[in-house]
């Protein structure tokens, strides 16, 4: 009898093992699967200079192995068949589907072009043409429903007989984008569809096919990817439900902005992105060369905001802001949308009345927009409007809370007066006190060189930030150095050369006026809107320290 050996140290299990003293296997179990029953098999333990017939125990145990294997083998290879005999079948279906021709009846009514999102009850019954993406396919008895999309809109499209049976209904993929012809009616009662409606086609072409497979839209952007993935794919990556949604609001919280401000009569002006002053400190400034010229990316618009007050009034302005820290948290940004205003003639109390009124009645604009509202509601199930008034909090006193709650500093100490509130510690705070705060009166060593100081203690200036649940800062803002000798005095005390900045000086000599306002980020206003984690979600296109692409 064939003797096959195992040597459970140096022996390899493989296919091609012959199980010879030269070349053993490695295991009793594969040994027993390759060569059967029929043989000797003599096995050499670890640490065991010779061999040894297998005990009776290792055989039935092989032999069991041996038999699983070869039924799970046959099984597979059952499957094989049958998905060989179905993919025959399909090819073959997809090959006499290729000889199938549609074309429009000339006969028909003549389609009336149509948006997705037309929701006029007159259309229900007519015979309408359709444009937009693949969102969805679902094939079902003969049957095929497509989700049409366009921007947010979407429509069930109802492909049957013929059309249903044609090459490019059957491989039709998401992304796809279409043109359906046919009558549009509700869909019957316990049904559902995007507007209770139903597209019923007639005809239809494609008109650029997306692909299928390893390259679909897909798999290549799961709605589970991971974060770098879906970033490198940021173009591909709008088109998921919550990007999409996500800038949809963003379009309606812009447009509510303009709204508040126009009611209040403030007007819009653009200041410059090129400066070549600083307003947040100059270590985080992006510089450029600008014909000669050292420059940088504004980290701010509020000097040319202050510039025009005398000529226009209150003003505001969107525009973008760059700051160079190196900082690779959830709510920093390299580049981000600053919503900026300045206020003339005003007290520090009426600053705060007004950012309450903007940041409410901006919400109550947001939620006039049934779609925007819906698209909150769903990933913010629990977001309910802020009520007034907001709670007004000291810089002194959140310094007591934070101790006495023995929330330390960044440094691992107790939090003492004078210390900038880290980001953890002040979203500590803002979600136990879960309510938008006023955090107000800052030291002047922590703030920038315009802030007004308070009359009733010159330690602080009167700043605010406007923190938010789950997002922490979200506004800052402040009453402005509005007498010349004292912003002097504040350009000395930061180092700062006051000769570049002559215009700034200038409003301090011709007619200066109590005045103030503040910088609201759009992206975090947004993330705490939606409850998202990071404000990178909340950009079309994020640009943060190593990420400068697409």
């Amino acid at each position: 009898m064939t003797v096959i050996y195992i040597d459970e140290e140096k022996g390899i299990d493989a296919n091609d093992t012959p199980g010879t003293v030269a070349s053993p296997f490695n295991s009793l179990s594969q040994a027993y699967l390759q060569h059967g029953p029929e043989k000797e098999y003599r096995v050499r333990k670890k640490d065991e200079g010779e061999y040894k017939p297998a005990a009776k125990a290792g055989l039935k145990k092989a032999a069991n192995y041996a038999d699983t294997q070869r039924k799970k083998r046959a099984a597979a290879a059952d499957r094989a068949e049958k998905e060989a005999q179905e993919e025959a079948a399909r090819e073959a279906v997809l090959a006499q589907a290729k000889d199938i021709k549609i074309a429009e009846d000339p006969v028909l009514p003549q389609a009336v072009l149509i948006n997705i999102g037309e929701t006029d009850p007159q259309v229900i019954g007519l015979r309408v043409r359709v444009q937009g993406r693949v969102h969805r396919v679902a094939k079902q008895g003969g049957l095929v429903f497509v989700t049409l999309r366009r921007g947010l809109d979407m429509m069930q499209c109802l492909l049957s007989g013929t059309l249903a049976k044609t090459y490019d209904a059957l491989t039709l993929t998401r992304e796809t984008s279409m043109e359906v012809v046919g009558e549009l009616w509700n869909v019957p009662a316990g049904l559902h569809a995007p507007l209770n409606r139903e597209l019923r086609a007639d005809y239809f072409r494609i008109i650029a096919k997306a692909p299928g497979g390893d390259e679909s839209f897909t798999n290549r952007v799961p709605e589970d990817g991971d974060a770098t993935t879906l970033l490198n794919l940021r173009h591909l990556t709008l088109r998921q439900d919550k990007a999409s949604a996500i800038m949809f609001v963003r379009d309606g919280l812009e447009s509510a902005f303009h709204t508040c401000y126009k009611e209040l009569g403030i007007k819009k002006v653009s200041p410059p992105a090129l400066v070549q002053t600083q307003v947040e400190g100059g270590a985080t400034l992006f510089s450029l060369d600008f014909y000669g010229e050292t420059s940088y990316l504004t980290q701010s618009s509020q000097l040319y905001l202050e510039t025009v007050l005398a000529s226009l009034g209150d003003v505001y302005c969107i525009e973008k802001s760059f700051r160079a820290e190196k900082s690779v948290t959830r709510r920093h940004l390299a580049e981000y949308t600053h919503i900026e205003a300045e206020l003339d003639f005003i007290t520090f109390d009426q600053l705060l009345a007004h950012l309450e009124h903007v940041i409410c009645r901006v919400i109550d604009l947001i939620w006039e927009n049934p779609i925007a509202a819906a698209k909150i509601k769903e990933y913010n199930p629990e977001f309910t409007k802020p009520s007034r008034p907001f709670l007004r909090m000291r810089y002194s006193e959140a310094i007591d809370w934070l101790r006495e709650r023995n929330i330390k500093n960044a440094e691992g100490s107790d939090h003492v007066f004078g210390d900038d509130i880290a980001e953890a510690a002040e979203r500590n705070m803002t979600d136990e006190i879960n309510r938008p705060i006023f955090l107000t009166h800052f030291p002047v060593e922590i703030k920038s060189f315009y802030m007004q100081r308070a009359d009733d203690d010159g330690r602080v200036t009167e700043s605010v930030d406007v923190l938010m649940p789950g997002v922490g800062e979200v506004v800052g803002g402040s009453m402005r150095i509005w007498d010349h000798d004292e912003l002097l005095a504040a350009y000395k005390r930061e180092g700062i050369d006051p000769s570049g900045y002559f215009w700034y000086l200038d409003q301090r000599k011709y007619g200066s006026s109590p005045h103030g306002g503040y910088g609201l980020g759009e992206q975090r206003f947004l993330a705490w809107l939606m409850k998202l984690w990071t404000v990178r979600e909340a950009s079309l296109y994020p640009r943060f320290m190593g990420r400068c692409t697409p």
